[in-house]
């Protein structure tokens, strides 16, 4: 295996410049002796502490696996942390739109449609990339579902070709020990959110679709929760500021990238997140908090930049999380109850989830 994601020579450049952000779509791999891994994590690494040589995308593939932490370097048996996501200050509310206006059009430019297709929720991320990428669009959840409704609605208003996967019981009962042993985690909601995209990647493999594009990023980025527009008085965040709690959840984008990496490359495609390319996430993070959130309206800047591909109805139309827009956080504790695992039971979910990971063990 070699460097994923750019050249050696950029990397090289970063780690003697610190630079966090190097222009880059993200990076991870090897480069002369050394193990390397972007500031957010956009790609997993793992390596075996026993035989450093020996290292991977995918830690089932190791005897051992010892996570590499985002922004950090391998060498010599040490890790060490190398970059860290910069903080600059905010400029001017028309400032920053133009600037992630920018961004966001050289960066859709650069996208190679070769075999790519949109995950397509209906919400502003996912109708963004459909309108300026023009490929088929795919969609997933339970026959009803919020996500499945807002796909349609959204695919007639972009008069782009819609595909829909509609879930099962059965379906989702025979992915949950796959996922759960891809992505390395039993807890209940990373579960529920790794589900849909493997399920996905998976209907999106069979069909020919070997890059998946996603709107992955764009909430923690952009002003997107509850929490971050409500800070400082949600409990949830610990800043005092709208900009300071969205940093507080952009710091949490390793952890998750890594888990929907695992969950789509298990399913056979390759993800393509225009949202996380450096270039948007300078401009994303110098947006004032006015661009951030105001009022009632989150991802504000990214909406009103959206609306040069999208009607206003779809660029400030609200959107669910994946796990409850497709219903399969639902549907998924529906299966726990059915197998035993009631509601009094503490966290009655992921006890399911482990139950069916010992049952594949004992059949294997």
């Amino acid at each position: 295996m070699t460097l994923t994601g750019t050249t050696a020579s950029v990397v090289e450049r970063a780690i003697d410049s610190r630079e966090a952000l190097p222009g880059t779509a993200g990076f991870a791999g090897a480069i002369e002796g050394r193990l390397v891994r972007d500031v957010l994590g956009r790609y997993p690494l793992f390596f075996d502490p026993k035989n450093p040589a020996a290292w991977s995308h995918d830690p089932e593939t190791l005897v051992r696996a010892e996570r590499l932490p985002a922004g950090a370097v391998h060498e010599d048996g040490e890790t060490r942390q190398v970059w860290t996501l910069s903080e600059p200050p905010a400029v001017s509310e028309e400032e920053g739109v133009e600037g992630l206006r920018d961004a966001i059009e050289a960066t859709l430019a650069d996208v190679d449609r070769s075999g790519l297709a949109v995950a397509f929720s209906g919400g502003v991320d996912s109708a963004l990339l459909a309108a300026a990428l023009d490929v088929e669009l795919y969609t997933v959840g339970f026959p009803e579902s919020h996500d499945i409704e807002a796909a349609r609605s959204g695919a007639a208003a972009l008069d782009a070709d819609l595909t829909v996967l509609e879930l099962d019981h059965e379906t989702l009962e025979a992915a949950v020990p796959r996922v759960a042993r891809a992505i390395g985690r039993t807890n209940a909601m990373d579960v529920q959110i790794a589900l849909p995209l493997f399920l996905l990647a998976d209907h999106c493999h069979e069909a020919g679709v070997d890059r998946l594009a996603l709107g992955q990023g764009a909430d923690e980025l952009f002003g997107g929760y509850q929490k971050v527009a409500r800070a400082p008085e949600d409990h949830r965040v610990e800043a005092d500021t709208v900009r300071g709690a969205r940093r507080e959840v952009v710091r949490t984008l390793p952890g998750q990238l890594e888990r929907d990496w695992l969950a789509l490359q298990a399913g056979g495609v390759e993800p393509v997140t225009p949202f996380l390319h450096d270039r948007v996430v300078v401009s994303a993070l110098e947006l004032p908090e006015a661009a951030l959130v105001a009022g009632e309206t989150r991802k504000r800047a990214l909406r009103q930049v959206a609306t040069d591909w999208l009607p206003e109805e779809i660029a400030f139309r609200d959107k669910k999380a994946l796990q409850y827009g497709s219903l399969v956080a639902r549907e998924l504790d529906r299966l726990a109850r059915q197998a035993g695992f009631k509601r009094r039971m503490d966290d009655h979910v992921t006890q399911y989830i482990e139950h069916t990971l010992d049952e594949t063990d004992e059949t294997a």
